[in-house]
This record gives structure tokens, sequence and C-alpha cells, in this order.
């Protein structure tokens, strides 16, 4: 059995015991995801996939961690957090060039 931190699928840190962390569902659940899959981020970087993209979004074109790394946007987000410490954290800007 390993001790190791378990990775976020977005910004491939660990996610040390401690740190804010949560679940996200990879099918949102009002989409059809309740009881799917789900995969353990941090905190930070949850808010910013559900900053980026709506729901629908999610369901249709990024239900997968290699999804979510592709989005131009999360990509510029994960390299650009993958230089912070673990527990960093931040305030997530709202939605970009919605309107």
């Amino acid at each position: 059995m390993s001790d190791a931190a378990p990775i976020c699928p977005l910004c491939l840190r660990p996610i040390p015991p401690g740190v804010p962390q949560s679940l996200h569902h990879l099918t949102p659940k009002l989409r059809g995801g309740k009881g799917g899959p789900v995969v353990l981020m941090h905190h930070i970087c949850h808010k910013e996939v559900h900053a980026a993209l709506s729901e629908a979004e999610l369901a249709r074109s990024y239900n997968t961690p290699e999804a979510l790394r592709a989005h131009p946007r999360l990509a510029r987000f994960a390299a650009w957090v993958a230089r912070r410490p673990p527990e960093f954290l931040s305030r997530v800007p709202g939605r970009r060039g919605r309107r």
C-alpha cells in the first residue's frame, strides 16, 4: 500500500493531506453523472474548471482529465498553477469572455 499523495488530474501536482481539495464529477450530476466517475482535485483547480466551462460543455466535450487539460484556458491555468506549491490558494476569477 502506497502512502503517496494523490495527483490532481488537472495540474498534475500532488494533493497532500490537509490541502483544500474536492471531488469533481467528470460528467456533471445534473447532466447524468450522478453515481458516475469522480476525480479528486485541488480546490483551486476544481473552481477553475467550473469558471471556464458550463455544465453542458463539461458533459458534452470535457468529461475526461485529458480533455480538461487540453482546453486552452485550463491548459494555461495548469501551467501557471504547477509552478506553485500544492497548498497554494488564490481567488479564481469568474467566467471570462462570456456574455
